[in-house]
Parts: structure tokens; C-alpha cells; sequence
């Protein structure tokens, strides 16, 4: 199930960036922010009650300054479009302005579930202040504080009442999902195209649960794969290009539903923050990842500079290093073949699981290898061992005392339980954990 999309939308200075921090930033049961590698504040992960949702923050929308108006109006027409529902927020001290007539008219036109929000309404005294709200057409106006927190329970009450159903297509349960992510002109689309025209692949679209989104299943040598589409937006093309941090928010809806996760970067332009920020959500989310090297056409090619590039691409993801790379050129072809093994071993990999027995023998050898460290006089002894989840395979490790596990030491078991099991293309996570 993908999460739905709220954007808080208004003018300048109506308090949605104090909104956006206090439903991401504080401990009211609303929300808990996701760990990116670099975040990037126009986005994080929110909760109410039992609903996880994704919240975008926007600029506000500026009206008369041309410069700004170009602007302005970009980032708020991607983030209506991206979004499921739209908080409308208004400063309740100002009243209507003629900028907020202006934002309601775009509202209006995107035909989206929009719930209006009345911001800085500081006490109670000020509720019966709100009325005049109802003309601009979007039913009953909330009033909150951003401030204080006032209101916010009742106006996500409505929020999540329109959230679609987001219930995807039951497949086989050995059809691998993976996605292509990565910054704008990497090669995303060229590169479905070339593996969809592959040696006469079976291939059938479907309905995708993103809007504007196709997914594409693909049948090859046994193996069943939906491809999850990340472009999703195809209006307006130009003001998708340009204004990158909101392909990290289309990348996000991709992730969610991925076994395996492609990571594309461009070799003729090299490495980019963006490509580091995108593929930090990935692996935050646990997912298997492969490195994709693509147009390696552009480049000199040969084994040499296969290896410099190897060398740049692990200094910059070096929290990817567990990603396999892959070098190819879509529009060629050329080295296409090694993708699809790539990804059936990532998500194998993904979906391991390690026997209780074997796993303890292989963390006993490594601590009999490396004794375990010492803190203040006490010692951390490791009791056992047991896996407890895949996608990501999670262990849990029992001790005396959690605090005693260093992050170094829970890095070296780390890599004892790689070099056992592989593990190729997938994250591992390990918990420290008292016995009870």
C-alpha cells in the first residue's frame, strides 16, 4: 500500500512552515521524520493516530512579482499535482486577501479534496472570527495554532477522511517489484524502454496506483517483474526538470513498492547531491539497491575506467556499500544483459533468511576473533542471535547490556555475517537487545 500525499498550501507568510515542523518535529502522536542520508525539509513522513502519510511543504505563493510569481507558482502546481489532499492554510489575522482568492482559484481548478485551515488562531476568544472563511467555497474552515498546536487533531481527522484507497493489484508472490530512480535525464525511461524490447519480452501494462503512473510487468526466463514507473508527472514537463527536489517526493512513491531499487547515474555528468539525497531514502527504506552506471557509451570504456569509476562512485555512497554497480547504455544495449541477474540476486539476497544455529556459530567465531569491547570496566557479552525479519533481513542480537554495543563492533558483526552470507545488493539491520 503506497501513502497518501498531503501539501500545505498559501500564500507567504500564513505559517506553513510552522505547521510543517510541528506535525514532523514534534512527539503530539502525529509524526516521527524519516533519516535521509541528506534531507531534504520539503518532505517527511507523518502519522495520525494509525495513518502514515507523506507531507510536502511549499512555497509560498507570491502575487504580482513576476520573478517570484514564475516561481512560486511551479512549486505549488507540482505539489497540488503530487498531492492526494491539500491543507489550504490562511492567516486568521489578516482575513481574506487577494492572494488568498488567487491561491483558492488554483485549488479550485486541480479538482483535489482541499481542507482549509485557519492559522493563528491563538485562543478561543477568536474561533467566532472565522465565519467569513465559508466564502471562499471549500467548506468548514479549522482554526489552529501552529504556534500552540491548537486545532491540529480535528483538521487531520478531515484530512485523512479523503484519502484514497491505495490498495494495489495482488501478484504472485515471486514476482520481483523494481524501480528506477535517480535525477531527471539520467536515462530512466530510455533504459525501461531497452529492457522492455529485450529478446522479445511478454509485457502488459496495467493501472498503476500512482496518478499518471503505468505499471509494467515483465516476463523473462521464468521470472516475473513489475517495473514501477517514477515519472508519473508528465505535465508541464519543463517545470519537473527544473525544479529537482520534487522528483526525490515521485521517487519516494516508487520506493515504498519496490523489493529492488535501480539507482541511475549518469556517467557523462557524473555524480550529483541529488543522487546521493535519493538514493539515502532507499536506503533508509530498507530496500535492496543496485548502482546503475548509465550512457557508459559517452565514456571511455574499458576495465581501467570501470575501476576509477568503481573507486568515485563508493567514496561518494559509501552507506551503499553493499550495492553491487552496474555499467551499461540504455540506447546501446551494451553490457544490458547484466541487469536482470543483478536484480534477482539483490532481491534473493532481500529475502534470505539464516538458520538460528548457523547464524550463532558464525557470531561466535567472529567474537572469538574479536573479543568484544570494554566500557568503564563492564564488558559486553553477547548471549545469541536470531534473525528476525527479511526485506530487510533484521537480527537481533541479545547481551548483557545494549549501551555496551559500540557502533564499530555492531559494524564488525556486520560485515562477519556478509562475509558468511552474502547478502549482495540487500541492507541487514541489527538491533542490540537485553534478555529478558
Amino acid at each position: 500500500m503506497r501513502k497518501s500525499v498531503v501539501a500545505i498550501v498559501g500564500r507567504p507568510n500564513v505559517g506553513k512552515s510552522t505547521i510543517f515542523n510541528r506535525l514532523v518535529g514534534e512527539r503530539i502522536s502525529i509524526v516521527e521524520d524519516i533519516p535521509g542520508v541528506t534531507r531534504d525539509r520539503i518532505y517527511a513522513q507523518a502519522e495520525w493516530l494509525t495513518t502514515t502519510f507523506n507531507l510536502i511543504d511549499t512555497g509560498g505563493i507570491e502575487i504580482g512579482d513576476e520573478p517570484l510569481l514564475v516561481q512560486m507558482r511551479q512549486q505549488a502546481e507540482i505539489a497540488i499535482d503530487e498531492a492526494d489532499v491539500i491543507i489550504f492554510l490562511l492567516n486568521g489575522k489578516e482575513g481574506i486577501t487577494a492572494a488568498d482568492e488567487e491561491v483558492a482559484k488554483m485549488l479550485f481548478k486541480s479538482n483535489k479534496p482541499v481542507v482549509l485551515a485557519v492559522n493563528k488562531i491563538d485562543n478561543p476568544e477568536m474561533r467566532d472570527e472565522i465565519y467569513e472563511y465559508y466564502s471562499l467555497g471549500f467548506g468548514e474552515p479549522f482554526p489552529i495554532s501552529g504556534a500552540h498546536g491548537l486545532g491540529l487533531g480535528d483538521m487531520l481527522d478531515e484530512v485523512v477522511k479523503h484519502f484514497p484507497n491505495n490498495e494495489i493489484e495482488e501478484v504472485k508472490d515471486d514476482t520481483i517489484y523494481f524501480s528506477l530512480i535517480g535525477r531527471p535525464n539520467v536515462g530512466k525511461s530510455s533504459l525501461v524502454n531497452a529492457l522492455l524490447n529485450e529478446e522479445r519480452v511478454i509485457v502488459s501494462d496495467i493501472e498503476g496506483t500512482t496518478r499518471d503512473a503505468i505499471d509494467t510487468h515483465l516476463h523473462k526466463e521464468d521470472q516475473d517483474y513489475v517495473i514501477i514507473d517514477t515519472a508519473g508527472m508528465r505535465k508541464r514537463g519543463k517545470v519537473y526538470e527544473t525544479t529537482e527536489k520534487y522528483s526525490v517526493l515521485r521517487a519516494l512513491k516508487a520506493i515504498e513498492r519496490s523489493d529492488v531499487v535501480l539507482v541511475l547515474i549518469d556517467a557523462e555528468t557524473g555524480i550529483r547531491e541529488q543522487d546521493k539525497k535519493i538514493a539515502g531514502y532507499a536506503h533508509d527504506a530498507g530496500r535492496a539497491i543496485i548502482i546503475v552506471v548509465n550512457k557508459w557509451d559517452t565514456v571511455e570504456s574499458n576495465e581501467k575506467a570501470i575501476k576509477e569509476f568503481e573507486t568515485k562512485v563508493r567514496s561518494h555512497f559509501q552507506f551503499l556499500d553493499y550495492a553491487p554497480l552496474v555499467f551499461l547504455s540504455a540506447k546501446t544495449k551494451k553490457r544490458l544483459h547484466t541487469l536482470l541477474p543483478a536484480i534477482n540476486l539483490a532481491s534473493e539476497n532481500h529475502a534470505k533468511r539464516v538458520p538460528t544455529n548457523v547464524l550463532n556459530d558464525v557470531v561466535m567465531d567472529a567474537i572469538a576473533m574479536n573479543p568484544t569491547p570494554t566500557v568503564k570496566g563492564r564488558r559486553l557479552k553477547v548471549l545469541y542471535a536470531t534473525q528476525v525479519s527479511v526485506k530487510p533481513p533484521s537480527f537481533v542480537v541479545f547481551v548483557n547490556e545494549p549501551e555496551l554495543m559500540h557502533f564499530s563492533y555492531e559494524r564488525f558483526l556486520e560485515n562477519k555475517i556478509r562475509d558468511a552470507f552474502g547478502f549482495v545488493g540487500s541492507p541487514i539491520k541489527i538491533f542490540a537487545r537485553r534478555r529478558q
